[in-house]
């Protein structure tokens, strides 16, 4: 067996355990980007706990079809980064946003994502990116039910204040 064929099927592995592993998986176009808006990219990733890899987009579609994902086939054109997310499924997203904020001159955009074992579309990856950390929406969660609880407790002592002012 030739070296480039064993190559090429170590790399086919690689990206199959991958996407076996993540839970998140967005395709980004990152054709015209500077080596330093890469870096810093890369770098926010990693802070991320987020894996950023360029495969052949060859390589990524016959891994893709041995796992029997069809759907990103037709993104798989042109310069194609792979980001994998493992623990958190937003904060691909929400890595990918931010930086597009930080640096908006950069043509950096999201093509397609599969998230959860559920293709997403550009517009879709874009909505999750934007909703709040995991943190704040406990946040928001316990706070509503605080003053729910505040609420019915309020209503509980004017019931037991009316009964005893009838008394």
């Amino acid at each position: 067996m030739s070296k480039n064929l064993e190559l090429k099927q170590q790399i086919v592995s690689e990206v199959k355990e991958k996407l076996e592993k993540s839970s998140a998986v967005l395709l980004v176009d990152y054709k015209g980007i500077n080596v330093a808006d890469v870096t810093e990219l890369r770098k926010r990733f990693r802070e991320a706990g987020v894996d950023y890899k360029v495969y052949k987009n060859t390589l990524f579609k016959r891994a893709a079809q041995e796992l029997g994902i069809e759907e990103l086939n037709e993104f798989l054109e042109g310069t194609v980064g792979y980001v994998f997310g493992y623990d958190d499924v937003v904060s691909p997203a929400r890595t990918i946003n931010q930086f597009q904020k930080d640096y908006p001159k950069t043509p950096l955009t999201v093509k397609a994502g599969y998230i959860e074992k559920g293709f997403m579309d550009a517009k879709a990856v874009k909505a999750l990116g934007d909703l709040p950390s995991r943190e704040v929406l406990i946040a928001m969660l316990l706070g509503a039910l605080q003053g729910s609880v505040r609420n019915l407790a309020y209503m509980l002592n004017s019931i037991k204040e009316k009964k005893e002012a009838e008394a």
